[in-house]
């Protein structure tokens, strides 16, 4: 997965912020558990479930070259972003609506289904993509 870099440019106030936080951060230097507690941090993703949205991302951008979309036909058919599904295709997003997924399949004249897999002991597997 390639990333993308891009200059972001701040206020002198924002600037001021961060550096607040930073500071902070690097003098308290709070555990995990201390960021959950305190709003500012959510727990971790299992790594089984990052697995999963990657797995749900190839599925999409495999779905749109499969309709010969391209990401502006999808955006002008669901009404999206052509960045954010650009960006929900490459896995970058951690979390998104059903209502989204749907809107994405029937752009691409599909409809999404949600279903439980696998119910083996080892979460870890996950099975491999078939072609329709």
């Amino acid at each position: 997965m390639k990333r993308v870099y891009r200059k972001t440019s701040r206020t002198a106030e924002e600037k001021r912020r961060l550096k607040v936080v930073r500071g902070k951060f690097q003098v308290e230097r709070p555990s995990s558990d201390d960021l959950v507690e305190s709003g500012d941090y959510t727990e971790p993703v299992k790594h089984g479930v990052t697995l999963d949205a990657l797995h749900l991302a190839a599925l999409l951008k495999q779905a749109r070259k499969e309709a010969h979309l391209s990401l502006a036909d999808v955006s002008e058919r669901c009404g999206l972003d052509r960045s954010a599904i650009s960006r929900l295709e490459n896995g970058m997003y951690e979390n998104t609506t059903l209502h989204t997924l749907h809107r994405l399949a029937e752009a691409y004249g599909k409809r999404f289904i949600a279903q439980l897999v696998d119910d083996s002991p080892d979460a870890s597997v996950i099975p491999p993509v078939v072609a329709p």
